[in-house]
């Protein structure tokens, strides 16, 4: 219960940082793999679907620009409501600064896991079932948790930045090992942030594999366990403000 509270406490460590990030980057990779079972889109690929708006826009296809613009509009959704979250619950210096936004992606999970394929008939101003604009809300949500609590040095939603610096710090070993002389100027790798962006990999694939095996044999229920994960790391620092918040709000 412990580790769990301070996962998603104010206080921050390195530790704790990366230990949430792969959490979230094997959630992530579940909802993006399975998620593409379903709709045959990775509704976290923000850069696939700013490409998609610039095509449309050259082809003057109204139906793609829709598409592309209401997942990247639900995305950027998605990381503002954590930022009024975050900011909010510092202002009033919860210790549960970073569980309102996984408390509300659980929430959402919910109900996608439960009613599955029915969310698929929700249509929507977009041309994209009601289940696109949710899924990349929650991305965007999600990505902004990572984000928030690493400041801005991870990202749990997608892997280009995490295998730029794996490519980079795996460069630097390399040039470390076969310098051709004593003189020559070192440049040192990081190990932290090779194991960190390798990590996240990992765990992102894992999650993939995890989702789309999922999806595969049970369908959309196979979420709610994730649903319930993000719960687990949402509630016990929510329980440990409440004295606090009746404290607050109790008579005087």
């Amino acid at each position: 219960m412990r580790n769990l509270i301070h996962l998603t406490n104010r206080h921050r460590t390195p530790g704790t940082n990366l230990t949430l990030g792969l959490v979230l980057a094997f959630t992530a990779g579940a909802i993006n793999a399975g998620g593409f079972l379903v709709l045959h889109m990775y509704t976290s690929h923000m850069t696939g679907f700013a490409s998609q708006l610039a095509d449309a826009l050259v082809l003057d296809n109204h139906r793609l620009l829709l598409n592309a613009l209401g997942a990247i509009l639900a995305f950027m959704a998605g990381a503002a409501t954590c930022a009024v979250l975050v900011n909010w619950s510092r202002q009033r210096h919860l210790h549960s600064v970073y569980a309102l936004p996984l408390m509300l992606e659980a929430l959402l999970l919910f109900p996608f896991g439960l009613m599955g394929a029915a969310t698929l008939r929700w249509n929507t101003p977009f041309a994209v079932p009601l289940t696109v604009l949710l899924l990349s809300f929650m991305m965007g949500l999600q990505n902004a948790v990572g984000s928030k609590t690493s400041g801005g040095s991870m990202r749990t939603t997608h892997m280009t930045g995490n295998i730029t610096d794996l490519g980079m710090e795996l460069g630097k070993l390399l040039l470390w090992q076969r310098r051709a002389s004593a003189s020559a100027q070192p440049v040192p790798h990081h190990w932290p942030r090779m194991k960190a962006s390798a990590g996240l990999l990992a765990m992102f694939v894992l999650g993939g594999m995890a989702g789309a095996l999922g999806f595969q044999h049970l369908g959309f229920v196979c979420v709610v366990p994730l649903a319930a994960l993000l719960l687990a790391l949402a509630v016990p620092p929510l329980l440990r403000d409440l004295p606090r918040s009746r404290q607050r709000h109790g008579p005087r």
